[in-house]
């Protein structure tokens, strides 16, 4: 099987412990708006569909050196737009916990008030992607502060959250095993295997992106899942161009005996390290 290559990442379900800490923070801090609250969740995009949903648990344990989300990562459409994403986590004394230049896009980390792991990026253009082989080269690299801020052009432009066009470009994650996760996603799923670092960490993607999901065993090789319920990755979503694609990857499932759920919006299922994954159709 392989996955058809319009598939994208969709809306990323985290487990939070606080929203009084939470929500200001994915506000203010981040950008995003607060689009509904129904009861523990909250739904948040940028005028869009939901990005990211936030189910409140006060009594949520916290787990280490498990698998789960290692970060879920904001796609902005611009460099302009990076760049006062930028000026707006120095402006408001916003920790970061990192900052790199990969080759194929410039990345801000950063942890929410729970830990959970947040890049911030922009792509650059695919024919500035660099190739070798006819494969694409990703690396890391000292992050251009003055040159991101440069793209302003000394301008004082207004802070108003992430821009139309913030898409969830793609998920990281935690796993026990790197070549069980690898068969996973390319084998089951029909992601293809773009680039692997070392024994540690591959990154795979459909429609030849530079990666819609990454995989470490960066907890430990066996780490086990965290406890149910724990603060942290809940699930995310992967969204199918086509109405077609989803009895046809039910189809696949079945014969390739992974157990799965249906449910009204999708197919729920997890990978081999436990993390939770709901197929749907691209709306």
């Amino acid at each position: 099987m392989h996955i058809l290559p319009d598939t994208k990442i969709g809306a990323v379900h985290l487990i939070v412990s606080d929203f009084g800490r939470s929500l200001p923070y994915y506000q203010q801090n981040i950008g995003l708006t607060l689009r509904h609250v129904e009861g523990d969740t909250a739904y948040l995009g940028v005028g869009g569909p939901d990005l990211l949903v936030l189910r409140e648990r006060p009594s949520a344990p916290r787990s280490h050196h498990t698998t789960g989300l290692y970060h879920f990562a904001l796609l902005v459409p611009s460099p302009q737009a990076l760049a006062l994403t930028l000026k707006h986590f120095i402006d408001t004394e916003t920790h970061i916990d990192g900052a790199s230049d990969h080759l194929v896009s410039e990345a801000l980390y950063l942890s929410d008030p729970d830990g959970n792991g947040i890049e911030i990026y922009r792509d650059r253009l695919r024919q500035e992607w660099p190739m070798s082989d006819g494969k694409i080269q990703m690396g890391t690299l000292p992050f251009n502060i003055e040159g991101v801020l440069g793209e302003l052009n000394g301008q004082n432009q207004t802070w108003v959250g992430l821009p139309p066009g913030t898409t969830m470009g793609h998920i990281h994650l935690r796993v026990r095993n790197l070549a069980e996760a690898e068969a996973f996603y390319t084998q089951t799923l029909g992601f293809d295997l773009i680039t692997r670092y070392g024994s540690s960490a591959a990154f795979v993607s459909a429609g030849g992106y530079h990666h819609h999901i990454g995989l470490n065993t960066w907890a430990g090789v066996g780490a086990p899942p965290p406890p149910q319920g724990a603060v942290g990755l809940n699930f995310y979503g992967i969204l199918l161009p086509t109405a077609a694609a989803l009895p046809d990857m039910a189809a696949h499932l079945q014969q390739a005996a992974v157990p799965f759920e249906n449910r009204e919006n999708g197919l729920f299922l997890r990978d081999p390290s436990q993390n939770g994954i709901l197929l749907r159709v691209d709306s």
